[in-house]
């Protein structure tokens, strides 16, 4: 439980480092409930949780409740992503470039999986994972919250 506050605290601090200004769904055409937007109409900015070279834009949802959220993640080419867990389920879908991904405890760029766009990857709550980007890439992560991100070594997380 301890841990879990923990990781809600740090999600609701990234979502404040990052600024509501960025939620597509504020700024989103919406009709009859339903909110359609194109790439070009998404407002990025940076992600204290991953560092220089990756951009958030959140599109739905409050990571920090207990309810569904969606966002994208845009990587700079040769990005790292190290080893971390999530509290929840996460949910991806690669739309763009090329993401190397793996499960496992240390990063090892051997052991990852090429996933080209289209590909999905759904990786369970409290399992290890990390990856690299290869070209830029963009990704959409769904899921419920409350979300955040544990870095297995403290000393991966940009926040430190």
């Amino acid at each position: 439980m301890t841990r879990l506050l923990s990781i809600t605290a740090v999600s609701l601090f990234a979502l404040l480092t990052v600024g509501l200004t960025l939620t597509a769904e504020e700024d989103a055409p919406m009709q009859d409930g339903h909110m359609m937007i194109t790439p070009d109409e998404l407002q990025w900015g940076p992600v204290a949780s991953m560092g220089d070279g990756a951009e958030i834009s959140f599109i739905e949802g409050d990571i920090s409740q207990s309810e569904p959220f969606t966002f994208r993640l845009r990587l700079e080419d040769g990005y790292q992503i190290l080893p971390h867990v999530h509290p929840e389920y996460e949910r991806v879908t690669v739309l763009s470039g090329t993401l190397h991904f793996a499960h496992g405890s240390a990063f090892d760029p051997e052991a990852t999986r090429e996933l080209p766009p289209g590909s999905v990857a759904i990786m369970p709550p409290g399992e290890p994972m990390f990856g690299y980007a290869e070209g830029e890439v963009v990704m959409q992560l769904h899921g419920t919250g409350p979300w955040g991100i544990d870095y297995l070594d403290p000393a991966d997380d940009p926040r430190n």
